[in-house]
């Protein structure tokens, strides 16, 4: 005989898929609602074979200027090689000092290399995270040529005093705007107040192109005419070179895509404002060292970097939860191997090193959704209370 088992099927098991990844950054979603614009320029570039500066260039170039407040806007192939140039043109040479901060992307401190010249290293702010005025004046000597700050993670730095320290003494600053893309320091535009400002296009940046590009901004017609000539081969007129120039110029496909996007800017830098400040009222409860904006300016948030002395196990738990973040900078400048020639040691710039120790980036980019930054502040609050466990 048979007996029933009396087994009652549900049906077959339904899984749930996890919720896709959070980038850092996501520039295929801004990719996407460019994708037209973007085809059809780069299909105008091609369609004129003038691939090396030219019109859309030049295009660039003036509606750069006007859009950050400079007169004159001179496109390179890279953020790198603007600082280069616009050191050059101020005068800065072998023997010479230049006054900077530890804090940052290296390529600030090689353009010093590349001229010949020292960097001289001064701490930042512990709340800014950019250069602490009251550190540059002591760092001055007989062979100081200027003063370089960094517009660190989208905030202008103090350029009101150090603006202050150099016409006194008669040395110039250089902004490093490589990550203040419409930053403003008292109503003027990041990049503007100092004798030149230097931008990076790089693609992650709040303007990126889809490649290498950069920009210097200037006042003065004659370090423009100069920046002009160098970029090229420091042709005078076609053939005829009249000092050593390099080839630094921004190819028309950037150009072309720069243009674009640069219409697009400033809504963009409001909707990372916004993301940014919700941020910071719904972290502000949290034992993190959540990020400042200094009276006096627009930050526009190229970075949202938090502190916490546990930051490698924050990351390590907000992955396996598919959150993204970044490291904006693990190793400061002076304590890497290739400036150890300048004697600095572990301890000589505290806040920088704490930076370093700590810093954590979250997600933040314009297209990001409140769903998403919701994952990222429920899943960061989840790993908190893990720590405290």
């Amino acid at each position: 005989m048979t007996i029933a088992t009396g087994i009652i099927r549900s049906g077959p098991e339904v899984s749930l898929a996890p919720p896709p990844p959070i980038p850092l950054l996501d520039l295929k979603a801004q990719y996407l609602g460019l994708r037209d614009e973007i085809s059809q320029a780069l299909h105008e570039v091609a369609s004129s074979s003038t691939y090396v500066l030219g019109p859309r260039v030049q295009e660039f170039e003036k509606a750069f200027a006007a859009h950050v407040g400079a007169r004159h806007c001179i496109g390179v192939n890279s953020g790198t090689s603007a600082l280069h140039l616009a050191l050059i043109a101020t005068g800065v040479g072998p023997g010479d000092e230049v006054i900077t901060v530890p804090m940052t992307f290296i390529a600030t401190t090689w353009a010093i290399s590349y001229v010949g010249a020292t960097p001289v290293m001064v701490d930042v702010d512990p709340l800014t995270y950019t250069m602490d005025v009251a550190q540059v004046e002591a760092k001055i000597t007989s062979r100081t040529r200027a003063i370089l700050p960094v517009h660190l993670y989208g905030q202008p730095a103090a350029l009101g005093p150090l603006l202050e320290i150099g016409n006194r003494l008669g040395i110039p600053v250089i902004e490093d705007a490589a990550q203040a893309h419409g930053a403003r320091y008292r109503g003027r535009g990041a990049g503007t107040l100092g004798r030149t400002g230097c931008f990076s296009f790089y693609p992650g940046k709040n303007l990126g192109a889809y490649g290498e590009a950069g920009a210097i901004v200037t006042h003065d017609d004659r370090i423009a005419a100069r920046l002009r000539s160098l970029r090229d081969h420091a042709q005078s007129q076609r053939y005829h070179h009249d000092e050593i120039g390099f080839n630094y110029r921004m190819d028309a496909f950037q150009g072309a895509i720069l243009g674009i996007k640069l219409r697009y800017l400033e809504a963009w830098t409001e909707a990372r404002r916004r993301l940014a400040a919700a941020y910071l009222e719904r972290l502000a409860d949290l034992p993190l060292q959540l990020p400042t904006e200094a009276r006096d300016l627009r930050h526009v948030w190229h970075l949202f970097v938090v502190l916490h002395p546990e930051r490698d196990r924050l990351r390590d738990a907000l992955e396996t939860r598919g959150i993204g973040t970044g490291l904006h900078y693990p190793v400061p400048v002076h304590l890497q191997k290739a400036f150890a020639h300048l004697g600095y040691r572990d301890g000589d710039f505290p806040v920088s090193e704490r930076i370093a120790r700590e810093c954590m980036t979250l997600p933040l980019f314009p297209e990001m959704t409140e769903s998403q930054q919701d994952r990222v502040v429920d899943a960061l609050r989840e790993v908190l209370r893990e720590g405290r466990r």
